[in-house]
């Protein structure tokens, strides 16, 4: 079947914020282009049949932008579309020993392979707030770990954690495609992850907690994660522009030791060790 190609040109500072947004609206596939740039080039995919305007506009909404911005479509055949979306997710190297790539990649020899192939749900290693956890989990992963991923999208972090040896591994998210992906994702790499919906998460507490999603529902997660973080535990937080910040880690002072390790292409990760 045909799909929809989008096209457009956003502030370099609400671009990553609006791809994701893209996605979470209902877009199959989202690129970026001329990052260093004032004005990125943002690529989409759409199903035929979904209006681009309600599209964008959800997105804009979602992103905190004042105005949608415009765009241009264009007709993407089948051939195409196969070729565009393998294209666009090209393996990429986490520290010492991650590798993140889809099915149709090679791993880099020596390096513990994290397998995610694009689809439905958000998170396959590409955007800058999933490598900036990613990053984390191999910095402090050390093995026998406990490791909560709330938030999980494709599941791209939690199974991660649980190739770098953690012994236990949840992921939660509130929409039951993501769980079903995340769950699939985890069976196609070979390891142990349970993922669920937020009512079905058992009451106990986590070596590590880890949550990628954005800055405002961060903030009201706040009492929920650190109910899960054992004392001495750690939280890894992103989806966070540099300017939000000090907003969220004021949400968690209560309960954390909060300081910024990492900051990239304006997005921040905030790191905390339970009080």
């Amino acid at each position: 079947m045909p799909w929809l190609g989008l096209s457009l040109e956003l502030d370099a500072a609400v671009a990553e914020a609006f791809s994701e947004a893209l996605l979470d609206a209902g877009a199959h596939s989202v690129s970026l282009e001329n990052l260093d740039a004032a004005r990125p080039t943002l690529q989409a995919v759409l199903s035929v049949g979904i209006d681009p305007r309600q599209v964008v506009a959800a997105a804009a909404q979602v992103a905190s932008m004042a105005a949608t911005p415009g765009f241009s479509t264009h007709a993407i055949a089948d051939a195409d579309w196969v070729r565009l979306t393998q294209a666009q997710f090209e393996p990429i190297e986490i520290g010492a020993r991650l590798w993140i790539g889809p099915t149709w990649r090679r791993a880099a020899p020596g390096r513990i392979a994290v397998r995610i192939d694009p689809g439905l749900a958000f998170g396959t290693g590409s955007h800058v707030t999933t490598r900036l956890v990613l990053a984390f989990l191999e910095r402090l992963l050390a093995g026998g770990e406990s490791v909560l991923d709330y938030g999980c999208g494709s599941g791209i972090l939690a199974i991660a954690a649980a190739k770098l040896g953690a012994a236990r591994v949840d992921g939660v998210d509130v929409d039951p495609q993501a769980v079903e992906t995340a769950a699939a994702n985890a069976r196609a790499n070979g390891v142990a992850m349970r993922a669920m919906l937020p009512d079905a998460l058992a009451e106990t507490t986590y070596d590590i907690v880890v949550s990628n999603v954005l800055a405002q529902p961060l903030i009201v997660l706040a009492p929920l994660l650190a109910g899960r973080c054992r004392p001495g535990g750690r939280i890894a937080l992103s989806g966070i522009l540099q300017s939000q910040a000090a907003e969220v880690a004021a949400a968690y002072d209560a309960y954390f030791e909060m300081r910024v390790p990492a900051v990239e292409d304006g997005w921040a990760l905030l790191e905390g060790l339970r009080k």
